[in-house]
This record gives C-alpha cells, structure tokens and sequence, in this order.
C-alpha cells in the first residue's frame, strides 16, 4: 500500500495521533559503511517498533541505521544517483510503480532469500529476486457511510457509479503528479477502462470532471482538509487505502462496532502497491544485508508491520492485528498493471490527465 506510493501519506497524518512512536535510529547521506553496522536506505514512512530492530541487532551482533531519503521516488533516484559508492547496503520502499526503473537502473544484487516460500507469486514482480515483496496497500475509494446513510443514498458500489447525476460534486481526488494516492488510482482507472475503444480512461476522467470532482494536491489536503468524515468538507467519497477503515478504528477516542468509513473494492476499483527490499551493489556487508532481508520477511517484522505503516504484509502466515483482520477488506481483484508498462507510460498517462481533468 507505501511514494508511492510515498508510503502512505496516511501513515504520516494518523501516527501523529496515536499513541507516542518509538524512535528508530537514522544516518545521513554520506555515513560511512563500517563493519557491524548495517545501513538502510527507506522512504520517510518507514517505521518498526525498537523492540523489532532490537531482536535483529541482538541476532547479529551488530547495529542497523536507517538513512531516511525522502519519497519512494526521491529515494531511488539517489541510489540511482550514488551507484558508484553506495549510501547503504540495502534499500526498502522502491513499489511496484518504481520498480522497473530501479532495476533498469543495475543497482541490485539478486537474493533468492529462503522467506519468498511464504510470499504469495502475484507479489513477486522480480524473478531475478533483486526486489523481494516486503508489504502491500490497496488504493481505494473511501467513502463516509453516515453521510450517506443520513440522505438515504446508496453509497458507490464502483467506479463507475461517481459519473452519476446523483453523486456530482461527492468526490475528491488527488493530483497523480503530485501524489503517490493520485497515481496509484490514476492507474487503477487506466487498468480498468483501457488506453482505447469505445470508452477509455480519458473518457472516465472526463465524466467524472464533468460531475465536478475536485482535485487535492496530496492525500491529506483530500482527507483531512474534504473528506466530510474527517473534516469539515463537503466531499463524502475520497481516494485513499483499504487501511483507512481500521486506522479510523484505532485511533478512535470511542469504541467502534463497524467503521465509520467504508471502502470501494470490487473487482477493478483498486491499485495495489508492492513495497520491496534489495541489496545494494557495491555493499561490504552482504551477509548482513542478507540476514537482515531474512528478518524483513519473517514473522516477527511481518506482524510488526500493520500498525507500524499501516499496509498488509507479504507474509503469508503473518497474522493480522485484531483491529485490521475485524475492519480491514482486502480487494479479491484490484488492477495490476506490469511495471515496465507504468515505467514506459507513467509520464504520457500524468501528462494527458492533465490535459483532460486540469486545462
């Protein structure tokens, strides 16, 4: 689900309202590679729990460093940038809307780690195994079910139900060349109507601006500043993740019984985003970095991750927290595109939504 896209910008707005976060250690560019000490490269999102990264140091005898580098795509451009003398020796957050340009980029070493035996194959985009599937989020339409339920209208079923008489204005969005939300359903909507025929993605944007959907720049300027259940907006339906709903849930002041948000996730309405961890080129530590991919993709850091940064792990036997496995929907069909067509089109498909949604 984190950048992307980005983890999450939910990640950042709603950890800041829950319970106090344990501090992870972090180095800045330039740090210096020693022996016994791991350095990781993530997006700002990243989070674990000290006691996680604790278990690791006391496994290894050694200490791990997270060199936090921005966005998903600022990250990558840096190890893109410094391929010559790496800044880590393992990088975290590339998604799968990046992840052919970081393998274009050679940048990589191949790990078949032992832990991809739990890793379901769709999450598995690299059969090279120089990226391997740590997490995933579902970008969905949200939607605010007392609004609808107080007005007696049916909330969205799809996406097409938004190009409705009856939902004209309902809906905000995010910019996709500004938000990794943004782009993650920009990309939905490409997969689910197509580049051609009868009635493309074009053709969609341009029905649903016709239907006075509003644009945000970021996830939160959509969530916090026009979603009516978490502002004081006029927007009942918004772009974010299949998480949202639990999140609510647990960072509420009161008990819920049901969320109070509710997600769209029929077939096509959602874009999952895969995070991967890879092994730097060039790195001294490769044993480590191995052990620590190892650790990524085991039990103890999968079931960390939920209420960390709020997407779902790989892992297959990682048991889900109560509150996501009794509140959270994980979509049965979201859209998937292959990487090297989002690396190839990204641009062209930003530039033409710009054309028809903004000008």
């Amino acid at each position: 689900m984190r950048t992307r896209y980005v983890l999450l910008a939910l990640v950042l707005a709603l950890a800041a309202c829950g319970p106090e976060q344990t501090a992870v250690p972090v180095t800045t560019p330039g740090a210096t590679i020693d022996a016994g000490i791991l350095t990781v490269m993530t997006h700002d999102s990243f989070d674990v729990s000290d006691h996680v990264v604790a278990a690791f140091e006391e496994q290894c005898n050694c200490q791990v460093r997270f060199l936090r580098s921005g966005d998903a795509g600022l990250m990558l451009n840096q190890a893109l940038l410094s391929a010559e003398n790496p800044l880590a020796d393992v990088i975290y957050g590339v998604d799968s809307t990046f992840l052919s340009r970081a393998l274009a980029g050679d940048i990589l070493e191949a790990y078949p780690a032992p832990g991809l035996a739990d890793i379901p194959d769709e999450l598995e985009l690299d059969p090279e195994h120089r990226l391997l599937p740590v997490d995933f989020g579902d970008v969905c339409l949200n939607y605010d079910k007392a609004w609808f339920e107080e007005r007696e209208l049916a909330p969205p079923v799809d996406l097409e139900t938004l190009t409705r008489p009856e939902y004209k204005g309902l809906t905000v969005v995010e910019n996709p060349a500004t938000s990794s939300p943004g782009l993650a359903f920009l990309l939905a909507t490409v997969g689910r109507f197509g580049e051609s025929g009868d009635y493309d993605y074009l053709d969609y944007w341009a029905d649903l601006r016709a239907n006075d959907v509003l644009v945000a720049g970021g996830w939160e300027d959509a969530y916090w500043g026009s979603f009516t259940y978490a502002s004081d907006g006029d927007r009942p339906i918004v772009v974010s993740y299949a998480s949202s709903p639990p999140v609510e849930v647990y960072f509420a002041e009161e008990p819920f019984d049901s969320a109070p948000t509710g997600v769209v996730a029929s077939d096509g309405s959602c874009f999952r985003q895969v995070e991967f961890v890879g092994i730097l080129k060039g790195t001294e530590n490769r044993e480590l970095a191995e052990r620590w991919i190892d650790f990524m993709l085991s039990i103890t850091f999968q079931e960390d991750i939920p209420l960390k940064m709020f997407v779902f792990p790989a892992n297959s036997r990682a048991e889900l927290p109560d509150v996501f496995a009794h509140f959270a929907e994980i979509p049965d069909q979201p859209v998937s595109i292959q990487p090297d067509r989002i690396e190839s089109s990204r641009e062209a498909w930003i530039q033409e939504w710009t054309r028809v949604v903004l000008r």
